[in-house]
């Protein structure tokens, strides 16, 4: 089997959120199955060059690209992902690639993406190497299988190729004026766009991508169902519903090379579920770190997270205060975002140094280190389609607090006091009556140790593996094949 996966991020070259830990770890996991991957992305001024070996692609070398009047010159390097034989082929381009940011506003932001999605099969072409699917990732790759329709119709390397789409957020979905029509190429196809968007004047590569995929696919089963409603779709969960038969909803994997305190690099003390007694070292470390005073039998409570109304922020806004002044808690918070949230978690560290830290940015060795010290994690989404540091928690016996929605609801198992089951601490309605009722619940638990312990167990004893995972991958992709 020969997957081709496009993707505007790759964990470890270039990261903003969980869509470069997917695509890494599919990258690393399908090679590992025997299956020929290549993957397709940008040369970014944030690329990390550190992780790998890179090489020029002799015969893609000053390649031309035409867009309407607009000449793009492009070159390809290639390197390894790292911890397998998968090719990454690298698209430099650097009067596109060379921003300040991986994404940005500027107004030739729908060409730094049309580029990647038309780079992909040109690379192909070069190669003479025909792909049984080519895998796209959200919005910036999402325009491949229209493409594959039009412009490279006429060559028959394609001829058996089918084309997957995966949603990661439909949030983003890549909107910009049809004045961009022309610019890429499709004039001569408007009959294949969508004529209600043509009427408002809107060209949408996401559901350009859902319409003209032979398949869809999304990062949990729960978000599947949720795509289709008014509530969730953001205005597409029509059409998702229209193609509700060629849509799979997999859970994310974790790479545990990664994230498993039995060996991660990060943290001082390592641990696991028959040696557990690492945890409250590194909990003891982290906060001594921090200027904390360590005490066992308070819970410390950690978050990493962008600072996006997305994530509940303004849930945890609502309520923080009332949880600080009422209970024996301590909150470790990092990540940045919009501004209010910045100052409101920088004002709450102000007024209790001793019960709230936190940092701004984002620091992979911390993010480890409150992963494994911390006694919950708090992830109050409004939406969330697969979420990973809930799982991470998991293996971590950091006991997740979570709406259910999304990923979240297929990860996380209210506990139950009269059957000791469960693995974490679920509320239902987006409130916040609803978030206080989790928290107040899971510190109650707390204090009751034979009681956290059993949770602690039943978390670390769940197992969302890419080794099992990427299972499903292949079985969707050998339906699409059929």
């Amino acid at each position: 089997m020969k997957i081709a996966l496009a993707s505007s991020e790759i964990f470890p070259f270039a990261k903003t959120g969980g869509l470069a830990d997917v695509a890494g770890a599919l990258g690393k996991y399908l090679s590992k199955q025997k299956i020929d991957i290549r993957m397709f992305t940008p040369l970014y001024s944030a690329t990390d060059f550190s992780v790998s070996t890179f090489y020029p692609v002799d015969f893609l070398q000053d390649m031309e690209m035409w867009f309407a009047d607009r000449k793009i010159v492009y070159s390809v390097h290639t390197a390894k992902l790292p911890d397998s034989n998968t090719d990454v082929y690298f698209i430099s381009c650097p009067e596109l690639y060379n921003r300040w940011s991986i994404y940005t506003e500027d107004p030739d932001e729908f060409l730094r993406f049309a580029v990647l999605n038309r780079a992909t099969l040109e690379i192909c072409q070069r190669m003479g190497w025909a792909p049984d699917i080519i895998h796209c990732n959200d919005w910036q790759t999402a325009l491949i299988p229209l493409y594959l329709k039009t412009t490279y119709k006429w060559d028959t390397l394609f001829k058996n190729t089918r084309t997957v789409l995966s949603i990661h957020n439909i949030g983003y979905q890549g909107l910009f004026s049809t004045y961009i029509i022309g610019a890429l190429g499709f004039q001569d196809y408007l009959h294949l766009l969508d004529s209600y968007d043509l009427k408002s004047n809107l060209f949408n590569f996401l559901k350009l991508g859902v319409i003209h995929a032979d398949w869809l696919s999304t990062v949990s089963k729960t978000y599947a169902h949720e795509i289709q409603t008014a509530e969730y779709g953001a205005g597409m969960e029509a059409m998702l519903s229209y193609r509700k038969y060629i849509l799979t909803g997999i859970v994310n994997g974790v790479d545990y090379d990664e994230w498993d305190p039995q060996t991660d690099k990060y943290i001082p003390f390592k641990f696991s579920l028959k040696a557990p007694s690492g945890k409250q070292k590194n909990k003891k470390y982290l906060l001594e770190k921090i200027g904390f005073q360590y005490d066992e039998k308070t819970p410390l409570i950690g978050v990493v997270s962008r600072l996006v109304e997305q994530k509940g922020f303004d849930l945890i806004i609502a309520v923080l205060e009332n949880i600080i002044n009422y209970n024996d808690v301590q909150f470790v918070i990092l990540g940045s975002g919009h501004h209010r949230y910045e100052q409101f978690f920088q004002y709450m560290a102000d007024k209790y140094p001793n019960k709230l830290a936190f940092f701004t940015g984002y620091k992979n060795e911390l993010s480890h280190l409150i992963e494994a010290g911390s006694d919950m994690f708090l992830m109050p989404s409004r939406y969330e389609p697969c979420g990973l540091n809930q799982i991470y928690s998991l293996k971590y016996g950091t006991i997740p607090i979570v709406r259910k929605t999304g990923g979240l609801a297929d990860t996380v198992e209210l506990y139950q006091w009269e059957t000791q089951t469960g693995t974490g601490f679920v509320f239902e309605d987006y409130s916040e009556q609803g978030l206080e009722w989790a928290l107040n619940y899971a510190i109650e638990t707390f204090s009751y140790p034979e009681a956290w312990n059993k949770i602690v167990k039943n978390a670390m004893s769940m197992n969302y593996s890419w080794t099992i995972q990427v299972k499903e991958y292949i079985k969707m992709y050998k339906n699409i094949l059929k």
